[in-house]
C-alpha cells in the first residue's frame, strides 16, 4: 500500500517551501492516518549501544527483540537517535550511514519525509575526533557568555556538516546539592548566571542551524539527597524563582526551538505527566512555540518507575496529553500503544494532531518536507576535520579562563628552577580532563584499544612542556580511587625529595557507577573519592610546599588540607586543552580569571552549600551545623590586586524603573589581571522569605598595573522580581540593598536604593538581564 500511494503523496504542496509553513503541514495532517501521525512523533536508535554497556538507562525489558528501521519507518520516523555517538565511527563513515538510513526513512513513509537527527552536544559534538571542549562548571566559571556562545556556534556548524539536526543540550539544572552525579553538566549554583550562560550557549547553537533542546524540564537536580532520578522535595517559590528562571532566559534570550522533560517528580507529580507543567507553564506562561521532546525512556518510565500508568499505552496517553510531541530515544510508547488508544477513542486524535503539528512545522524548518534528507551530511570530497585549530583555540581560551585560583600563600607562580614532583591519580590520565559526556568517557570506554580521537595532553605533558622534562618527576596512581598503599607511599617519597609537589586530585567521570562523577555517579559525602585523602596527607606531610590541583566535576571540601596546602587550582573538567591552561597558570604564563560557579564546602560532611539562601538558612547560634562555604560562590584569585571605590547609585526609582549603580575598579598591583566584577541585590524586607543576596550582574574587566575602569550596571526593578504570598511574580516598593565587589561573601562596596510606587504584577515581558557597561577612567 505505501509504494502505491507514495507516487502521489510525495509531490503534495507541503513539498513547496515557497507556501507558508503552517499552510504545509496543515496539508500534510489532513492526509496522515493515525499510524503516519504517530510514526512522526518516535525515535529510532539507529545504532545499539555495546552490549551489557548502556548509555542511558535502560528499561528492565529492553532486551526484548527490538523492531528493525524498515519496520518502524512504514508510517514515517520522527527522530533518528545518535548516529554519530553511540559507537566509533568515522565523520565519514558516520556520515555515509546517516545518507542510507535517511534514505530508508524517506523511502518507508508514503510522504518521503526524512528524519530529525538528534546527538549529545554538551561538551562538543559527542563523536569520535570530534574537539573536547570543557564541561558546563567551565563556562560558569568563565563569566563570559560570549565565549560559551562562540564554543556552541563552532559545535553547532560541525553538527550541520555532518546533517545532524538537533542537539541535547544545553543543562539549564541550577545545582542545589553537589553531591549530584550530574553537577558536572550544569552550569552551576546560581539561576541567573545558569540562565545567562545557557542563553549563550542557545544562541550559538541555533544561529549554526542546529536544534538547541533545554534541559531537563524541570527540577531535576534539586532531588532529594542529591540522588539521580529521584524525588525533589521543592516549594513552589523555588521552583519559579531558582529552577524555571534559567529556562525562561534561554527561551527568551537564546531562542530554543526544543526543551526536554526531567526525570524527576516534583511533589509526587511526575514531569513527563505534568499537564500544568509542560503546557501551562511552558507553552500557556512562557509561550514556548517548539517541541517538546522525552528524555530517554522517560515516558516508560511513568508506567516502569513512577507507577502512574499501568501500560505503555495508558503511559502514552498521560505524556501526550501532558504536552510531550516526541518519543526518544526510541519507540515504545508512542508507536502501536498510542495508536490502539486513539483508534478506540482513548485518547482523542486530536492530542495526537497537535504533536504531529508541532514536529512537522520544526521538519519544514529544518528542510525536512522538502525532500533533501537523503543528502545532507558531507559527500565524497575531502575528509570532515571535527578537531581542527580553530576548534582547539577556542577550547583553549575556554579552559585558560575557567581555571579558578582558590588559595595561594605565595608559591604561584612557580618561577624556581628546583624540581617539581607531579603526583596524584589524575597526574598523567588525559580522560581526567573530560566529562561523561565526552565521547572518551561516555562511550569510548566500552571499546578497549580504542584511542582518544583527538589529542588530550596530560597534566604530565603539560607541565613538562611548561616547566622541561628535567625539572618533572611524575609518579601517577593507577586508579582515581588510589587503592594502593604503594601509590600513596611512592607519592610522599617524590614529594619529599622535590624543591615543590604538585597533587593532582579529584574525579575520572563515567556513567551509573563506572565513574567518581557523571549520570548516575552521586556522593554521600563531600570527601575527596576513595584514598585521595590519605594521599594528600601523606604528601603534606613530608613539609614540601604542595599545590593541589583539583580536576573534578564537582566541588570537594578540602577542610584542613586547603590551609595546609601552599595553593589549590580548581578547574571544572577543562577539555582537550585544559591541561595546558593548569600549566600555564602553575607558572604564570596565564592570569587566573576564573571564578566558583559553585561553593565549596568546608567539611565532607558539610551540608549543601549553594549561596542562594536566607538568612535562616545560613549560620547561626540555634544549630550546631554551619554550612559556611570555605570558598563561596564568585570567589577567584588572581596575580594582582583590584581596589574598589566610587559606588554610585540612584537613591529612588520607580517600580518600574531602571537604577543606575556603579564602581570604580583599579588594578592596584604590579601586573595585568582580569576582575569580574559582581553585582548583588538584597531585600532586607519583603512578603516571602527572599535570600540574603541574589547575583543581578557582572563584566570580566582586563587592567593593566595602575590602571582603572568604571563599570556601570543598568538595573530594571524587575530584577528584584520575586515569587509573591498569590504565587504571582511581583515587584514591591521599599529599600533594596546593593553590593559590589569580588564574590558574594566578598563584597566591599555597599549601598541601597528605594522603590518607590504600587506593587507590580509582572509578565512574560519583564526586564531578565542587568547590561554593564566598562569605561577607562
Amino acid at each position: 500500500m505505501t509504494e502505491a500511494l507514495s507516487a502521489g503523496a510525495v509531490g503534495g504542496p507541503w513539498r513547496d517551501p515557497a507556501l507558508p509553513v503552517a499552510d504545509r503541514v496543515a496539508a500534510l495532517v489532513a492526509r496522515m492516518t493515525p499510524e503516519e501521525k504517530a510514526g512522526q512523533l518516535a525515535g529510532y536508535w539507529a545504532m545499539p549501544a555495546a552490549p551489557g554497556a548502556p548509555v542511558a538507562p535502560m528499561e528492565d525489558d529492553s532486551g526484548e527483540p527490538a523492531a528493525t528501521l524498515d519496520e518502524v519507518v512504514r508510517s514515517g520516523l520522527g527522530q533518528l537517535t545518535r548516529v554519530f555517538g553511540t559507537a566509533p565511527v568515522t565523520p565519514a563513515e558516520g556520515a555515509a550511514r546517516l545518507r542510507d538510513l535517511q534514505r530508508r526513512v524517506a523511502a518507508g513513509n508514503r510522504f518521503g519525509i526524512g528524519a530529525i537527527v538528534h546527538e549529545e552536544c554538551l561538551t562538543g559534538l559527542m563523536t569520535w575526533g570530534a574537539t573536547l571542549y570543557p564541561a558546563p562548571p567551565a563556562w560558569g566559571a568563565s563569566f563570559d557568555p560570549e565565549l560559551v556562545e562562540q564554543v556552541a556556534a563552532a559545535i553547532g556548524a560541525d553538527m550541520r556538516r555532518l546533517g545532524v539536526h538537533q542537539g541535547l543540550a544545553p543543562v539549564l539544572d541550577v545545582v542545589r546539592d553537589a553531591r549530584w552525579g550530574r553537577t558536572e553538566e550544569c552550569v552551576g549554583e546560581d539561576p541567573h548566571l545558569v540562565g545567562t550562560v545557557g542563553a549563550a550557549y542557545v544562541r550559538g547553537l541555533e544561529r549554526s542551524g542546529v536544534v538547541a533542546t533545554l534541559k531537563h524540564f524541570v527540577g531535576y537536580s534539586a532531588s532529594r539527597a542529591a540522588r539521580n532520578m529521584a524525588p525533589a522535595p521543592m516549594g513552589p517559590r523555588e521552583f519559579a524563582d531558582v529552577m524555571v528562571e534559567p529556562f525562561v532566559m534561554a527561551l527568551r534570550e537564546g531562542g530554543a526551538r526544543a526543551v526536554m522533560h526531567s526525570y524527576t517528580d516534583t511533589d509526587g507529580m511526575p514531569a513527563a505527566a505534568d499537564e500544568r507543567l509542560l503546557t501551562g507553564l511552558l507553552r500557556g506562561e512562557l509561550g514556548f512555540t517548539g517541541v517538546v521532546v522525552s528524555d530517554y525512556f522517560g515516558i516508560s518510565f511513568l508506567e516502569s518507575r513512577h507507577r502512574v500508568a499501568g501500560s505503555r499505552g495508558e503511559a502514552a496517553a498521560l505524556a501526550l496529553r501532558a504536552g510531550i510531541d516526541m518519543e526518544l530515544p526510541t519507540v515504545r510508547c508512542y508507536g502501536e500503544p498510542l495508536v490502539e488508544r486513539v483508534r478506540g477513542g482513548a485518547v482523542p486524535e486530536e492530542l495526537l494532531d497537535r504533536a504531529v503539528t508541532r514536529v512537522l512545522t520544526l521538519k519544514a524548518e529544518l528542510g525536512l518536507l522538502d525532500g533533501a534528507a537523503a543528502g545532507d551530511g558531507p559527500g565524497d570530497g575531502p575528509p570532515v576535520d571535527l578537531d581542527p585549530p580553530a576548534n582547539r583555540d577556542l577550547a583553549r581560551r575556554l579552559a585558560e579562563e575557567s581555571v579558578v585560583l582558590l588559595a595561594n600563600g605565595g608559591v604561584l607562580p612557580w618561577t624556581g628552577r628546583g624540581a617539581i614532583a607531579l603526583v596524584g591519580p589524575l597526574a598523567d590520565d588525559p580522560a581526567g580532563m573530560l566529562g561523561c559526556y565526552s565521547f572518551p568517557n561516555h562511550v569510548g570506554g566500552h571499546h578497549p584499544g580504542l584511542p582518544l580521537g583527538v589529542a588530550i595532553p596530560s597534566l604530565a605533558e603539560a607541565v613538562r612542556a611548561e616547566f622541561g622534562d628535567a625539572a618533572v618527576r611524575v609518579v601517577a596512581a593507577e586508579d582515581v580511587r588510589v587503592p594502593a598503599d604503594a601509590d600513596i607511599a611512592a607519592a610522599a617519597s617524590a614529594a619529599a625529595e622535590a624543591d615543590l609537589c604538585v597533587l593532582a586530585l579529584g574525579d575520572r567521570a563515567g556513567l551509573f557507577g563506572r565513574g567518581t562523577s557523571g549520570e548516575g555517579c552521586d556522593a554521600a559525602t563531600f570527601a575527596l573519592p576513595g584514598r585521595q585523602g590519605e594521599l594528600a596527607e601523606a604528601v603534606l606531610a613530608t613539609g614540601t610546599p604542595t599545590v593541589v590541583v583539583l580536576l573534578s566535576g564537582r566541588p570537594y571540601a578540602l577542610g584542613a588540607l586547603a590551609g595546609r596546602a601552599a595553593a589549590v587550582v580548581q578547574a571544572f573538567f577543562p577539555g582537550e586543552e585544559g591541561a595546558g591552561a593548569v600549566a600555564g597558570v602553575l607558572s604564570g604564563r596565564l592570569d587566573p580569571s576564573g571564578r566558583l560557579p559553585l561553593s565549596v564546602p568546608r567539611d565532607p560532611t558539610s551540608p549543601p552549600v549553594p549561596y542562594l539562601r536566607s538568612r535562616m538558612d545560613a549560620a547561626h547560634d540555634w544549630s550546631t551545623v554551619d554550612p559556611a562555604p570555605l570558598y563561596p560562590f564568585g570567589h577567584g584569585l588572581t596575580w594582582t590586586r583590584f581596589d574598589y571605590s566610587d559606588l554610585r547609585t540612584d537613591e529612588r526609582a520607580p517600580t518600574d524603573g531602571t537604577v543606575t549603580v556603579s564602581a570604580v575598579v583599579r588594578n592596584a598591583g604590579d601586573r595585568a589581571g582580569t576582575e569580574v566584577v559582581q553585582l548583588y541585590l538584597a531585600d532586607p524586607v519583603a512578603s516571602v522569605v527572599r535570600p540574603e543576596r541574589w547575583l543581578a550582574g557582572w563584566a570580566r574587566v582586563r587592567l593593566e598595573p595602575g590602571r582603572a575602569a568604571r563599570v556601570t550596571f543598568a538595573v530594571h526593578a524587575d530584577r528584584t522580581s520575586f515569587t509573591g504570598p498569590d504565587l504571582r511574580r511581583v515587584v514591591e516598593p521599599g529599600v533594596v540593598e546593593i553590593a559590589v565587589g569580588r564574590s558574594s561573601q566578598d563584597l566591599p562596596l555597599r549601598g541601597s536604593v528605594t522603590l518607590e510606587g504600587p506593587v507590580r504584577v509582572l509578565g512574560p515581558d519583564r526586564v531578565l538581564t542587568v547590561p554593564a557597561t566598562v569605561t577607562p577612567v
